[in-house]
């Protein structure tokens, strides 16, 4: 007679096989996604340039924030900068290391000759704008970048992390592609159409890795931030962002400043509301949706801070980083829209009656 055994419930064989087969399943199904994230990040990397559009903007704009802080100093950049700034010792006992080095030392050479130092002034405000238009680009970042470091580290007392951050943009944007689109050396391409571009794999990979980097910074720039500002008892409390506008450095505009500050509740929403936005800022970008609501909460508080505290060309410096965050399909649209309007319309002639319908009139 043959003897049956009883089946045995999924949870009995499970229990009599042991915890080795979900493991193996487990980990198969890890390995599984871990591939397909991996081949999603290979393609991501390499099957072409990301925002371009995006690293456009950040281009004219970081080129803006060059023009704009040189421009407003020309004045004064002797005794910024020049030589009658000797007298606090940093032109003949520089602070920083910079100047002591031959590539970021032009400006200190220079100090003591009037002439020579506007001339080089000059270069750098040229090299800016070739920077904001984008013509011969790789090269113009790069001399704007060297002639930038040499000017501000040539009176390390008048710098601050803002010109650091503003030197880490130029450095990473330097490997992007960013004169693809709205420059002037995309016009002179275009305009010679036998002459092409190797597009291969490795110039994409450095572009794509040199964005990552970019939007690594500027998150961390973020968070950094607003961790750092928990620290600190007047923001615990709710009132850091009424005190910087009650002082002569920062209260820009005092009569705008007591009308911000007038109402107790908005400027404790100002002061967490500034926390919340830096630590979650990299969380709101994973969604379309929350990243819209974060890329306007950023932008509104950098031009707050901008517009009040007198700190214009640092809040333009961030808000071009915050550009490569807008898809390069709105971008399109909305350039699109924008020649549209530019475009002069002609007026099409009234369609002429036929010689029949005269005669018969």
């Amino acid at each position: 007679m043959e003897l049956r055994h009883p089946e045995l419930s999924p949870r009995e064989r499970a229990l009599r096989e042991g915890p080795a087969p979900r493991l193996r399943a487990v980990a198969a199904s890890l390995l599984a996604r871990g591939g397909r994230l991996h081949d999603r990040g290979y393609r991501w990397l390499t099957s072409g340039p990301r925002s371009l559009y995006g690293l456009a903007m950040t281009r004219i704009l970081l080129g803006v924030v060059g023009l704009g802080v040189l421009l407003t100093n020309f004045g004064g950049r002797h005794y910024s900068f020049g030589t009658a700034s000797s007298w606090n010792g940093e032109l003949a006992e520089p602070t920083s290391d910079f100047p002591r080095i031959w590539l970021f030392s032009a400006f200190r050479a220079t100090a003591e000759s009037p002439a020579l130092f506007t001339a080089l002034y000059l270069s750098a405000i040229v090299a800016a704008l070739m920077v904001t238009v984008g013509l011969v680009t790789r090269p113009a970042i790069a001399v704007h970048l060297v002639l930038w470091v040499s000017l501000i580290e040539t009176n390390d007392s008048l710098s601050d992390q803002s010109d650091n951050a503003y030197r880490i943009f130029l450095v990473l944007l330097l490997l992007t592609r960013c004169a693809d689109r709205w420059s002037l050396d995309t016009r002179l391409r275009d305009a010679r159409p036998g002459r092409t571009e190797s597009l291969d794999w490795l110039v994409d990979t450095v572009h794509n890795l040199a964005l990552i980097a970019l939007v690594f910074q500027v998150c961390a720039i973020y968070v950094a931030g607003g961790f750092y500002k928990l620290a600190g008892e007047a923001w615990q409390h709710g009132y850091a962002a009424y005190l910087p506008l009650q002082t002569a450095q920062f209260g820009t505009w005092p009569v705008l400043s007591e009308l911000v500050t007038a109402w107790g509740p908005g400027v404790a929403v100002a002061t967490w509301g500034s926390i919340l936005v830096q630590i979650y800022f990299p969380f709101l970008l994973l969604r379309r949706r929350t990243r819209a609501v974060g890329l306007v909460a950023i932008m509104t508080f950098h031009g707050s801070i901008g517009l009040l505290m007198g700190i214009p060309w640092f809040s333009l410096a961030m808000i071009a980083v915050d550009a490569v965050f807008i898809r390069d399909s709105t971008y399109q649209a909305l350039s699109e829209r924008v020649g549209r309007s530019l475009r002069p319309r002609v007026e099409t002639p009234p369609a002429a009656r036929p010689e029949s319908e005269l005669i018969d009139a």
